[in-house]
């Protein structure tokens, strides 16, 4: 698993490299602390983490609660804690956080209603806790890993058919808690040539800088709609769109193709691993990165709708390189600890 996730880190340096030099060598610096985390969560026994889960919960809580205090405000959103020279995104944080509670809970209980009602309560403070800073993206990232892990729980099918036509009722109200930008970002998505120099130019431009890639793309550094500033955040949100610009078809399958065999290996070990906890935290994982690679990817081709998340591994931004190398170092321990376990007794975190 280490080499794809090499190689994207590679890639993301490489394209951003080509457009500043000076953000690529920050994403180098915070790559290196990453692969950092990822080899010491490696190295770390993941079992012993059950006992940490309530301290992580509550520090993840207060984390969002401070970002609200002395967090500081950019383009609507208050996200980041400036920590001197460098900025936090404690909602980063949150997500390997709700990752391990969900799986440590469902490592202990079955799922029927009142242990689906707690599960929700675990999640709901964090997941309000970010949506109102506002940022949809994660929090539909932290609503996946809680429906992955549902799913993984051994739940009915008869529960999850109630589970759908509950959201089919409810996601229609959905639009009335939503901000103005988020409502107009879903209008640009059914509509964008109704106001293409307004809500709808994000996902045009986006659209035209994919196609018109073609096959082996401008190149490095030639990108008209990057260069030209007419692809909006392309190092973060459109990092993909950059990609095929420049690179064309044969550069976004060579992206694809890194990030189906990381989620290849991950589903490996779920597969493979003998110890409930330590399944359910890859399957986590798995949810976490399978939705934000879908949802990116997705609204970069025009096929969902903007919801700001961005591409793991790639995109820019420290905190959310970290956290993503750190969840993948979770898999890494799961792989070392119990894989090769599994001839002995497993070793039962929750008690």
């Amino acid at each position: 698993m280490l080499i794809p996730i090499i190689l994207i880190l590679a890639l993301g340096i490489t394209v951003i490299f080509s457009s500043d030099q000076g953000l690529a060598i920050q994403q180098l610096f915070f790559a290196l602390i990453g692969l950092g985390g990822y080899f010491f969560i490696r190295w770390f026994d993941y079992r012993f983490l059950a006992g940490l889960v309530k301290l992580l919960y509550f520090t993840a809580i207060i984390l969002l609660a401070v970002t609200w205090i002395i967090g500081f405000e950019t383009r609507g959103s208050v996200r980041w804690i400036p920590l001197g020279p460098i900025n936090f995104q404690a909602s980063e944080f949150a997500k390997p956080v709700m990752i391990l509670t969900l799986a440590w809970f469902w490592g202990k209980n079955t799922a029927n209603w009142l242990s689906i009602l707690k599960s929700g309560l675990y999640t709901l403070p964090v997941f309000l806790l970010i949506f109102i800073q506002p940022d949809l993206g994660t929090s539909l990232t932290i609503f996946s890993i809680w429906v992955g892990l549902l799913m993984a729980s051994n739940i009915s099918f008869k529960k999850i058919l109630i589970f759908l036509l509950l959201g089919f009722c409810i996601l229609p109200a959905s639009w009335f808690f939503m901000h103005d930008y988020q409502r107009e970002r879903l209008v640009s998505f059914i509509s964008p040539e109704q106001d293409p120099q307004g809500i709808g130019f994000h996902s045009m431009q986006s659209t035209i800088a994919v196609g018109s890639g073609g096959v082996l793309g401008r190149g490095l550094g030639r990108g008209t709609q990057s260069r030209l500033q007419f692809l909006p955040e392309f190092r973060t949100d459109f990092i993909f769109a950059f990609i095929a610009e420049e690179l064309g078809f044969v550069g976004s399958s060579i992206v694809l193709i890194l990030y189906s065999a990381i989620l290849f290996f991950i589903f490996r070990v779920v597969n493979l691993s003998r110890d409930r906890f330590g399944e359910l935290i890859c399957i986590g994982v798995l949810s976490m990165i399978g939705v934000q690679i879908f949802i990116n990817i997705g609204m970069n081709i025009g096929m969902l709708p903007i919801t700001g998340i961005t591409l793991p591994l790639l995109s820019y931004g420290g905190s959310s390189l970290i956290s993503v190398l750190i969840s993948l170092g979770l898999v890494a321990s799961v792989s070392k600890y119990s894989l090769k376990k599994r001839n002995v007794e497993v070793f039962d975190p929750i008690g």
